[in-house]
């Protein structure tokens, strides 16, 4: 698999795979639209969420070209959200201590963005090297992480292991999800590490998603939603054993997995405790996704109930940030610029002056919400948690937050 439309697992090859919701046609979630573009087509791609029957993983079943998702002005920058900044930098620290990694060992992040990851490692002494297809390659550079910019593959896994020696660590924060072909990406991950080497992935947690009804992480971006069962699975199929597996707070709930170089090494208990508690949760059934459905179906007849109201009222409503998982909220609502006025970003962030896809809400700098005040604000990045509202409640900003997810509720302090 490439891009485009498919029938079977990304993981088994089983078909067919049972649907599970079919959110329509959207547009990339993080292709923002200049002020040039709002005259011209914009490509939108089918987001249907389905389930295996086989191995149980969710998926989506269309793949959008890589070169299209991740193009040379990609306007994501994971240092810019400070939480993440922190806890990137406590895994680094954290990881070393349990992998007893030495200093000079070779530390690389695949899909590195700015750099943000490999910086905990490069301050405690080892030496990284990050692999980022877009141009952020150039801002991580610039910031003395020494990157490549190009999609990862076999080819560049070798190159990297003839100029560098093996990887100690391979790290894929946010970014297993995203690979299309998985073959080549394993297989240079298996061909970079050494002997004891060890790769770690973080990806959104199928049960986080489902508990708390996070539905706006479906994008074309996430090809696949992982739980602990299929990810198994993957992993020996590649000559590698999952070892071990933490939940960890990132974007709202994510999954730290540990894979080592051979199969049939011992899980952790933590993993096989993690196992049971999906089995019991019900993920590798089809009633628990049923009601999955309906509850978002709900949550949108509820936050499209609420903005019109409050619209049919007079009143002026602004976003709160651009994540890149607004998208589907916004073009699965349909919330445009009838509903909000603009949405706002920090002054730093490259999508400001841009407009939203699909929907064309304009991307502004936060300072014009102090000026303007709008009467409420609903917060986009309501996966942070109030802390969002808190830092602008604390600058001045007088509005009434909306928080869309898991269901629309009003916060007023």
């Amino acid at each position: 698999m490439v891009s485009g439309h498919f029938t079977h697992c990304q993981n088994c090859g089983h078909q067919p795979l049972l649907s599970i919701m079919d959110f329509g046609h959207h547009p990339p979630c993080d292709s923002l639209v200049r002020p040039a573009q709002l005259t011209l087509p914009e490509p939108f791609y089918p987001l249907h969420l389905l389930r295996c029957e086989r191995c149980g993983l969710v998926q989506i079943d269309y793949a959008v070209d890589p070169a299209e998702l991740f193009y040379e002005g990609y306007p994501y920058m994971t240092g810019i959200t400070g939480a993440l900044k922190s806890n990137f930098d406590a895994m680094a620290g954290k990881v070393i201590e349990t992998l007893g990694l030495q200093p000079g060992s070779l530390v690389i992040d695949i899909g590195s963005n700015d750099g943000t990851i490999l910086e905990g490692f490069k301050a405690r002494g080892m030496r990284v090297l990050g692999v980022e297809p877009t141009g952020i390659a150039k801002i991580a550079n610039s910031k003395g992480i020494p990157t490549r910019q190009a999609f990862f593959s076999e080819d560049v896994a070798r190159d990297i292991l003839q100029k560098e020696g093996p990887a100690s660590l391979i790290t894929a924060a946010n970014v297993f999800a995203h690979v299309a072909n998985l073959g080549p990406c394993l297989r240079g991950i298996h061909a970079l590490l050494g002997d004891q080497g060890t790769f770690i992935s973080e990806s959104h947690y199928l049960l986080d998603l489902i508990d708390t009804l996070q539905y706006d992480t479906i994008y074309h971006e996430h090809l696949r939603f992982y739980s602990i069962k299929p990810m198994q699975d993957m992993m020996k199929r590649f000559g590698f054993s999952v070892v071990d597996a933490e939940r960890i707070p990132n974007h709202g709930g994510s999954i730290r997995v540990y894979a080592v170089k051979g199969t049939g090494k011992n899980p952790s208990g933590r993993l096989q405790e993690l196992v049971k508690q999906e089995e019991a949760y019900g993920l590798y059934g089809s009633a628990l996704y049923a009601t999955f459905a309906q509850r978002v179906r709900q949550s949108k007849w509820k936050l499209m109930h609420l903005l019109s109201d409050l619209k049919m009222k007079g009143h002026r409503i602004a976003g709160i940030g651009s994540p890149g998982r607004s998208s589907t909220v916004m073009n699965y609502c349909g919330i445009g610029p009838d509903y909000l006025d603009y949405t706002a970003e920090q002054a730093t962030s490259l999508k400001v002056g841009l407009f939203t896809p699909g929907t064309h809400v304009p991307v502004v700098d936060e300072k014009r919400l102090f000026e303007d005040q709008p009467e409420y604000a609903l917060v986009l990045a309501w996966h942070l948690g109030e802390t969002i509202p808190r830092k602008l409640r604390s600058k001045g900003l007088r509005s009434k937050f909306i928080m869309p997810l898991p269901d629309p509720v009003i916060l007023d302090w």
